[in-house]
């Protein structure tokens, strides 16, 4: 009897294990996850629309259908990027991601304040690189620090009702996501 009742657990720590693994191994190697799945539909550095969400035809799982979805598929190694998203009439959310889905930031319009939610995305060694401007205060530019160089930035707009959907997705298509120019080195001295 106690024979049987060691291998009855020692099975079920065996399969705990291998699903364990499976779970937590899975992400890494699948070959559609979100950015391969994107990278069809957009183009770098630049903010793309992407199409209505439906049951047959959703370029991500789980998209709300009540939400206009805009990416931006950045790539850092030429400097900088400039993100600005204007504010839809209902809710605007913003999300950062790295190439391989994990979350890092996210803001949205409540916690921005303004009518356009504006930042600058760039990698630490390009952080650390930036001029020391005391005229330019942490309140009036918000620079973000991407752990990789390449990434996602998800744009989501409320419509609040079906007819507002059009005012959503312009709002996304005045969004822009562009490389600035590479900032001048600080000067020892």
């Amino acid at each position: 009897m106690i024979r049987f009742i060691a291998t009855i657990i020692a099975g079920l720590v065996l399969g705990g294990i291998v699903h364990l693994v499976s779970v937590l191994a899975l992400p890494r190697i699948a070959s559609q996850d979100a950015y391969a799945r994107l990278t069809p539909l957009t183009k770098v550095n630049e903010v793309s629309q992407l199409p209505q969400a439906a049951p047959d035809n959703a370029p991500l799982p789980f998209l709300d259908p009540a939400f206009a979805v805009a990416v931006c598929r950045y790539d850092l190694s030429n400097g900088p990027l400039k993100l600005t998203v204007p504010v839809s009439q209902a809710y605007t959310a913003v999300s950062f991601y790295t190439r391989s889905e994990i979350a890092y930031y996210a803001i949205n319009d409540r916690s921005a304040g303004r009518k356009v939610i504006e930042l600058d995305l760039m990698t630490s060694e390009q952080h650390g690189n930036l001029p020391e401007d005391e005229d330019v205060t942490a309140a009036d530019r918000l620079i973000i620090d991407s752990p990789t160089t390449t990434g996602l930035i998800v744009m989501k707009a409320l419509a609040s009702e079906p007819g507002m959907m059009t005012q959503a997705r312009a709002a996304l298509t005045a969004a822009s996501c562009k490389v600035q120019p590479e900032p001048q080195a600080k000067s020892s001295s």
